[in-house]
């Protein structure tokens, strides 16, 4: 058996075919899925891109250790164990661009592992924020770009390349584009079938609500959804050059294929613009963030915790799976894939069963969070950039039919029906502050059983209505 796991950065559900949306053009991650098991009710854990990498990595609830810093010693990573034991290539193709650089180490155990150099962000022509982190950045890619400039495409073109060369061994490739994250810059003719006319403008987010920010109409926010749908398209194209190589190579018969993300987006849901909410501060003392700006209460609602999820593996029925499944068991189910045993130390789950039959019960609760963090404190985040938390993180506890969204301060947590509610827009915790209180609880369990440090459990311990 071979494994190919594609993570793509910042997909929302909503945004793919197969979920839905008949406006967007996947036609290959679609046809993926009808060849698949699609995960209906898969969520992300640990928040946001390099925390749900190293759950990716480890099976485990990291967002209770560790914040976005390297794997510490001692923790063993997906592909140490596959090289090891499983005598499979274990390959890393990537160019989401916190992998490896200042320190980071999350190519351990890869035999081959290739970055794709030269990540940039740009705004050129935009909208751009006087507090934007995009705005001193270098403008270096053209208006108008080619697939050949963009990441995406560089990335697969390159796992394409690696499989010419090696179809033949037993391997497991994983491939990590961090396409469709903003800057949404994808050739023109990606973008206008969702924009007509579209003149690549770019608009760059500025986490927070959109609705406060001077300038900016609903009409830019709908441009700027254009644009990231633009990505998303040129991911699929990218997609399904690599699924039909792999089809001529005759590796469909003996290779399982992961589709993924790390967590979605809020292009003005809950009135927000970006994936969770800075509160810029000009006075900020530079020694403590150098980045000006605090996270602000940021609530992980279903559009950045709900996210999609398909499991290809031959000769297995394709169908729909409605248990809850979380990111911490993708990594047992890769080993499970290659016959491996699942060491005690994973806190993930296998996913294989319920591949084989969908019928299989899932999870009775999941977790997304972003690394446990208490207010005052500083936060290590892209390129050890420090930022001060303003208010404790929330957490976000989710089962079959409720949606529980914890906020240390008095009166902040909310609680949503995801049966009549889908979309968030009801807070119901007023009228069932017990099932409120039954949620709270499955939090406290939570941080007990993964050993969360007692002074980041002390603040979440309470519910307080």
């Amino acid at each position: 058996m071979n494994v190919i796991w594609i993570v793509s950065d910042t997909v929302r559900r909503k945004d793919i075919g197969v979920y839905g949306n008949d406006k967007v053009r996947t036609p290959a991650i679609d046809a993926l899925a009808a060849k698949s098991v699609r995960f209906d009710r898969y969520y992300g854990a640990s928040f946001p891109t390099m925390p749900t990498r190293a759950d990716y990595m480890t099976g485990k609830w990291t967002l209770s250790f560790m914040q976005w810093v390297p794997i510490p010693p001692g923790h063993v990573l997906l592909a140490e164990l596959l090289r090891d034991n499983a005598n499979v290539h274990t390959v890393g193709i990537v160019d989401t661009p916190f992998f490896i650089r200042d320190g980071m180490n999350y190519d351990r155990g890869f035999t081959t592992f290739v970055e794709i150099p030269d990540h940039y962000f740009v705004a050129k022509g935009g909208y751009n924020p006087p507090h934007s982190p995009y705005r001193k950045t270098l403008e270096r890619r053209p208006k108008e770009p080619l697939d050949a400039e963009c990441f995406a495409p560089k990335t697969f073109n390159k796992a394409m390349e690696w499989l010419t060369l090696n179809y033949k061994e037993d391997f497991f490739l994983y491939i990590d584009t961090w396409d469709p994250h903003e800057p949404w810059n994808a050739p023109l003719y990606y973008t206008e079938p969702y924009w007509p006319g579209y003149d690549g403008e770019q608009i760059m987010p500025f986490y927070k609500n959109w609705k406060e920010q001077p300038g900016f109409t609903e009409e830019m926010l709908k441009k700027a959804h254009a644009a990231y749908l633009g990505e998303i398209s040129m991911v699929d194209a990218w997609v399904g050059n690599l699924l039909k190589q792999v089809e001529y190579m005759g590796l469909m018969e003996n290779t399982a294929i992961i589709f993924t993300t790390d967590h979605g987006f809020y292009f003005g849901e809950h009135d927000i613009f970006g994936k969770m909410v800075f509160d810029n501060k000009e006075d900020a003392p530079e020694e403590v963030t150098r980045h000006p700006g605090a996270w602000a209460r940021s609530p992980l609602y279903e559009e950045i915790a709900a996210i999609p999820l398909t499991i290809y593996v031959p000769s297995v029925k394709p169908g729909v799976y409605d248990g809850l499944a979380s990111a911490v068991d993708l990594m047992p189910t890769i080993l499970d894939l290659f016959g491996q045993e699942i060491p005690s130390f994973v806190e993930g789950r296998s996913l294989l069963p319920a591949v084989r039959d969908t019928r299989t019960p899932g999870r009775e609760v999941v977790f997304t969070a972003c690394p446990f963090i208490n207010a005052g404190d500083t936060d290590q985040l892209v390129d050890h950039l420090l930022r001060r938390c303003a208010v404790p993180s929330m957490t976000t506890v989710t089962t079959d039919e409720w949606s529980f969204l914890h906020d240390c301060e008095p009166g902040g947590s909310e609680l949503y029906n995801l049966k009549s509610d889908p979309d968030q827009l009801n807070n119901v915790i007023g009228q069932h502050p017990d099932i409120a209180r039954d949620l709270h609880k499955y939090l406290v369990d939570f941080m007990r059983e993964t050993n969360v440090p007692q002074r980041l459990q002390e603040p979440r311990l309470e519910l307080k209505l």
